[in-house]
């Protein structure tokens, strides 16, 4: 009974805090969930968007434009046509590869490896901006901690 009552609150602190430990970092990501998976597909903005939005980060989703900018396919552009969260990867159009036998397969990018040029913007996604927008941080509804220890 007490290690069961042991087990519940390490579950807890692991789940408030992350782990340190290799071993556990390396099973937490690998056994994540679809919404935890989509938060670590993120990808930074470009400069543009992120001087107009105040935001330096987003989830990447299906109809995003993106800058691949690391890896072999720098420089390349192209809209994202599918997140495949099962392997953390996105595939962009125009990007693919030859098979031995001839057809055409998309290559899996990580999207760190990416940066978003053109957003596609729907209510769920301006709620997401307005919610991350640095801007207005500092104030918590009309009050300045500027002053506060």
């Amino acid at each position: 009974l007490a290690q069961l009552a042991w087990r519940r609150s390490f579950a807890v602190t692991m789940k408030q805090t992350g782990a340190s430990s290799r071993r556990k970092s390396r099973k937490a990501h690998f056994t994540a969930d679809s919404s935890s998976r989509r938060k670590i597909m993120s990808t930074s903005l470009s400069k543009e968007l992120q001087a107009k939005y105040n935001v330096r980060s987003i989830p990447v989703r299906k109809d995003d434009e993106v800058m691949v900018v690391r890896g072999i396919y720098k420089n390349r552009e192209g809209k994202v046509t599918a997140c495949y969260r099962g392997k953390y990867v996105i595939n962009v159009e125009r990007i693919t590869r030859d098979k031995a036998n001839g057809a055409q397969v998309n290559v899996g990018l990580q999207p760190s490896n990416c940066i978003i040029t053109k957003l596609k913007l729907d209510k769920d996604r301006k709620a997401i901006l307005d919610r991350k927008d640095r801007s207005n941080t500092g104030s918590v509804e009309g009050t300045s901690l500027a002053g506060v220890d």
